[in-house]
């Protein structure tokens, strides 16, 4: 559904530092080398980001007419369209404050 978070992308300097935090903090699994996965999301883990940062993932229908619409309403795109397979395609961005977000349609 647009508009709901569908993953969180979590950039740190050190990934088993942060793997074994909220491991123990909140009982997170990993599920592969750089995921977990909790009951209502994925949360991809990676490192060397030395922005350190949550970043939401939201669902869109329409990912190209959803960028527009970021730039209308004075947001800025941060990064190109990618695909991953089995993830769909998504974009960074940022709101008209400067907080990231992503935007992400499934496919």
């Amino acid at each position: 559904m647009t508009g709901e978070p569908s993953y969180i992308e979590l950039g740190v300097r050190d990934v088993q530092a942060a793997k074994s935090f909220y491991g123990r903090l909140f009982g997170w699994e990993p599920t592969g080398p750089g995921q977990v996965d909790t009951a209502t999301l994925s949360i991809g883990i990676h490192g060397g980001d030395d922005t350190s940062h949550f970043e939401v993932f939201f669902a869109v229908d329409d990912l190209e007419s959803s960028i527009e619409q970021v730039g209308a309403l004075g947001g800025r795109i941060a990064s190109d369209v990618k695909e991953s397979p089995g993830f769909g395609r998504w974009v960074e961005c940022a709101d008209d404050q400067g907080v990231r977000f992503g935007m992400r349609q499934s496919g």
